[in-house]
């Protein structure tokens, strides 16, 4: 990982050196479960502050739980710039608890001309329509063949994860790879060459 940190041009740190989980307290993912730790994080930041990107390892210990192999681990790319602007939501996997939610009241966002979107994922958040907005044809195209994958805004932040999937050093550079399309699609093209260069 440190190799590869510097062969993308980020800084390494075995542990959270830098105070990034105290950025993150209220995103939904960090509010879960105790004992929680970073660690193998991957992080470079722009002079000027238009963004601050890391890649890390995150784990916590679900509650009432002491048993070590009760802790869910994954491996989260992280965005912070001035550019994001996005409104506060939660896109997650949909199961079968989300799916018994709903008829006992409990609704998500929608998209009738995307079904296998809607069916796959429950997405949440302030305003509907804010994110309705931010929820494009191409954003809606890209969740819907690419699953299983977790996503939280909240004005200039983004989280992006697989719960529970931890992964290899060997995938973290096509991993990054996914971090940028995925900022790509939620903002225009004057906040991607800011972040990302021309």
């Amino acid at each position: 990982m440190a190799a590869l940190a510097q062969k993308l041009g980020f800084q390494f740190a075995a542990e959270d050196e830098y105070g990034i989980a105290s950025q993150l307290q209220d995103f939904k993912l960090f509010s879960q479960g105790r004992k929680k730790s970073l660690e193998r994080i991957m992080r470079k930041q722009d002079g000027l502050m238009d963004f601050d990107i890391a890649i890390f390892d995150y784990s916590y210990q679900m509650w009432g739980s002491s048993a070590k192999d009760n802790r869910v681990h994954q491996t989260v790319f992280f965005l912070q710039s001035a550019k994001l602007g996005l409104p506060e939501l939660w896109l997650q996997p949909e199961t079968l608890v989300h799916k018994l939610g709903e008829l006992v009241g409990f609704t998500d966002i929608d998209f009738v001309r995307y079904p296998k979107f809607s069916g796959n994922y429950r997405l949440t958040g302030g305003d509907e329509e804010y994110i309705r907005h931010h929820f494009t044809d191409e954003v809606l195209n890209y969740f819907t063949i690419n699953k299983g994958w977790s996503m939280e805004g909240l004005g200039f932040y983004l989280l992006f994860y697989r719960k529970g999937t931890l992964i290899p050093s060997a995938q973290i550079e096509q991993f990054y790879k996914k971090g940028q399309e995925v900022v790509r699609l939620m903002t225009d093209e004057d906040a991607q060459n800011a972040i990302f260069g021309a």
